[in-house]
């Protein structure tokens, strides 16, 4: 990344970043955070968050920290951990110093509770997790105090150190703050900072046995890393008030400000990590990684690239409205770039034997072409014509509709790049189905048009022999609805897409894509563009297909 990268200044938080440099807060200095917790992969959702989190900091010469907010160590694991550090690396993006763990800070935390006993600002209520929730209340009812509210400073502090001990089981008490359970704020209701897990953690072992909550754990963290601004998304915009309570009643070496900002939520898909786990469990899907995820891994696997995904997350803006984006905003960046930078090539998908009847068996004529039609600095590629061709079976119709641009009997066409041939037979197979083509090529069309007849079209094709043998997984919507979620009498995932894979196990590409690397990507002329994916072998590619040349879904759906 470079600075020229960086998001655009056209949102809020920068707004308000730039009247505190005005004003001369915090030293002139910009420190973000970006805090995952590591119980999942991260999704397209939190993408928006790395570009602003890290970007930020990036366009006013601040810091920016990547620490894991790993306060739940039941949901947690260092797959998700690794996953997340190269998510964020894949991006574009670095943090400052090493990764950071809220659970570095697990020492201090339990020294600031002590803190809040003493100070007669927390207690250890004995109430079941089920009272608990009796005593809250509701958005429209206050809560009422516990019965173990008024604990002496001693007691307290004599049944925290049990806790710590593990004298108790999970469940039997925790340690809430001591705020106000008549407050119209739920999240003030004398909420719980302190929980009993006995737990092995992935970061500090068996070291604890009582854990943070995270609401405690947040705040804290942010003021013993010196963040100056700690952005999260409009659902944390309720806790602020705890955030800034926990802030002033205890006495950290930094007063971090909190900001809200909208999330990033796509139509057609969820970007939930307890429902995308749900897809995964259930075998919905082929994993997190799997290229109809909104997974930034899925993403990457099917595609997408870094640069597509910093481009949409400008373009989206950084607002405080919620509101639904069209999936074809996403497509739309990732062609954008690689129409940019996509080399060039042909693969016949569903492909359907062309026999060059004039041209003799054994020979090959090798066509330059080039990699990409607007630069030519990429060079040229070359493709061998042979008497044994391949073709799309949809490029063929034994009887043709209107205006058919394409291969028919009788009919010419020019193979892109070579001769223009003319279909003269077409051999069936003993279920009658079509099984080959037979065809002429004219050898006065190479470079140039005939005279005498107009071609048909333009269609792409590849030798038979020299050729490169591939599997083409096309992907369409992972869900048949643009909102998953927003019908209240069926559960999100009835309503999968059952067609979103279609698998093309026969497919054949240029011979010069043999040596493809994984993640190497493509524009297959007239198909779309496609991704090279980590389960090719030397004995066949397997190619993703990231999206088509243009919107197909939305004029689907207009019909």
């Amino acid at each position: 990344m470079t600075k020229n990268d960086s998001i655009k200044p056209n949102n809020f938080i920068h707004q308000i970043i730039d009247e505190d440099l005005r004003q001369g807060l915090n030293g002139g200095q910009v420190i973000t955070r970006f805090p995952p917790e590591p119980n999942g992969y991260l999704h397209i959702g939190h993408a928006k968050s790395i570009c602003l989190n890290f970007g930020t900091a990036l366009k006013y010469g601040g810091e920016c920290n990547l620490r894991f907010d790993d306060t739940n160590p039941e949901k947690e694991s260092q797959e998700y951990i690794d996953s997340i550090i190269s998510d964020v690396r894949w991006l574009g993006f670095e943090w400052a110093g090493e990764v950071r763990y809220s659970s570095d800070y697990f020492d201090q935390l339990h020294e600031w509770a002590i803190y809040l006993i003493e100070q007669g600002k927390a207690y250890v209520d004995s109430l079941s997790a089920h009272e608990m929730r009796e005593y809250r209340g509701s958005l429209t009812e206050p809560g009422k105090n516990s019965p173990y509210r008024d604990r002496s400073v001693e007691e307290n502090l004599e049944l925290f150190q049990r806790m710590k001990e593990g004298k108790f089981a999970e469940g039997e008490c925790a340690l809430r703050a001591k705020i106000d359970m008549a407050s119209p704020n739920i999240n003030m209701r004398d909420p719980v900072i302190y929980r009993i897990r006995h737990a092995h953690h992935h970061q500090s072992g068996d070291k604890w046995c009582i854990y943070p909550s995270y609401d405690f754990t947040h705040g804290q963290s942010d003021a013993l890393e010196g963040v100056t601004h700690s952005i999260c998304t409009l659902e944390f915009e309720d806790h602020r008030p705890l955030y800034e309570w926990f802030i002033a009643n205890l006495p950290v070496p930094a007063q971090p400000k909190q900001y809200e900002f909208a999330r990033l939520n796509l139509n057609y898909t969820v970007t939930s990590k307890r429902k995308l786990k749900f897809l995964v469990d259930e075998g919905a899907v082929n994993g997190w990684n799997d290229p109809r995820m909104p997974t930034i891994s899925g993403l990457r696997r099917r595609g997408y690239t870094p640069a597509s995904i910093r481009n949409f997350c400008d373009m989206i803006g950084v607002t405080r409205s919620n509101g639904v984006v069209d999936m074809g905003m996403l497509e739309a960046a990732i062609r954008e770039d690689l129409d940019s930078n996509a080399p060039r090539a042909m693969c016949v998908i569903d492909p359907l034997k062309l026999t060059i009847t004039n041209m003799p068996e054994g020979e090959v004529e090798w066509f330059e072409l080039p990699a990409h039609p607007k630069d030519e600095a990429m060079g040229v590629r070359k493709v061998p014509f042979t008497r044994n061709l391949l073709i799309e079976r949809e490029d063929f119709a034994e009887v043709p509709p209107k205006k058919w641009k394409r291969l028919a009997p009788g009919e010419a066409v020019r193979l892109r790049g070579g001769y223009v041939v003319r279909c003269e037979e077409v051999i069936r197979d003993a279920q009658g189905e079509i099984v080959e083509l037979q065809a002429s090529f004219d050898p006065a069309t190479k470079g140039a048009n005939p005279t005498d007849y107009k071609p048909n079209g333009v269609i792409h094709w590849v030798s038979a022999e020299q050729s490169v043998a591939c599997e083409v997984r096309a992907y369409d919507r992972l869900f048949t609805e643009a909102n998953p979620d927003g019908d209240k009498e069926r559960d999100f995932h009835q309503f999968i897409n059952p067609e979103s894979l279609t698998l093309f196990p026969h497919a054949r590409a240029e011979i010069g894509l043999k040596h493809a690397a994984v993640e190497s990507r493509y524009q297959f002329e007239r198909q779309g563009y496609f991704c090279v994916d980590p389960d090719s072998t030397e004995e066949q590619l397997v190619f993703n297909k990231t999206v088509g040349l243009r919107d197909s879904w939305a004029k689907i759906q207009s019909k």
